[in-house]
């Protein structure tokens, strides 16, 4: 299915884990090796921009952690990054250049790219945000299915399977997630599209596609 390939759905100029994600087909392939790519890749980060505060964990020397929040390796947080008061880190996350992390926003085992925001009481799990994506306040991934079977996609009548127990979303760059939205196991946003707030969001959205209610998709004028 070429519309959820990696290279449909991220401009990889925009963010550390280029080298990574060009290695996978799709976006899920690069969820298992977040971890250990982040352990690498820290280990080489130029010391006079980074520095490794605690155990695996890396932060640019202009980024701003409040003191409140909690950050777990690994991690590598990047230059201009802003991480808000109580965020909660888990690990393998790698937050890109000038990206925001908000009030009471939990990560875990995710890519952001440079300049996301995840502002307010967000939860990114399992997930791939791309270059400028947005996501409103209480706005969440959800990375589990009830019956916590394995997660596929669903894509123009097709299902492909991930192989993956746990999968919430790749949202492509410059994506805008209303408030309120949850992004069920296996979403795929094409790049630029809009999701309305409090929508559920199950399978591929087109690029350049506005989610106006559940089911009802139209195209960006």
């Amino acid at each position: 299915m070429e519309k959820l390939k990696v290279n449909k759905l991220f401009d990889l100029s925009h963010t550390l884990a280029a080298q990574l994600l060009s290695g996978c087909i799709y976006p899920w392939e690069a969820l298992e090796g977040i971890g250990e790519f982040i352990i690498s890749l820290g280990r080489s980060l130029p010391k006079d921009i980074y520095m490794e505060r605690e155990p695996q964990v890396w932060i640019a020397r202009d980024a701003t952690v409040a003191p409140s929040a909690s950050v777990t390796g690994p991690c590598i947080i990047g230059r201009g990054a802003e991480v808000r008061h109580c965020a909660f880190i888990r690990g393998k996350v790698l937050v890109g250049e000038g990206a925001v992390i908000g009030n009471s926003t939990e990560l875990k085992n995710c890519i952001l790219f440079d300049e996301v925001q995840v502002p307010h009481y967000n939860y990114v799990g399992d997930s791939i945000l791309g270059y400028r994506a947005h996501m409103g306040a209480g706005a969440v991934t959800s990375n589990v299915k009830c019956d916590k079977s394995n997660v596929c996609v669903r894509c123009d009548g097709e299902i492909m399977q991930t192989g993956l127990r746990k999968f919430g979303a790749a949202i492509g760059d410059q994506v805008e997630i209303g408030c309120g939205a949850v992004l069920n196991p296996g979403t795929v946003v094409g790049r630029g599209s809009i999701i309305y707030p409090l929508v559920p969001v199950r399978g591929y959205v087109p690029e350049n596609s506005i989610v106006k209610d559940a089911g009802k998709i139209v195209k960006k004028v």
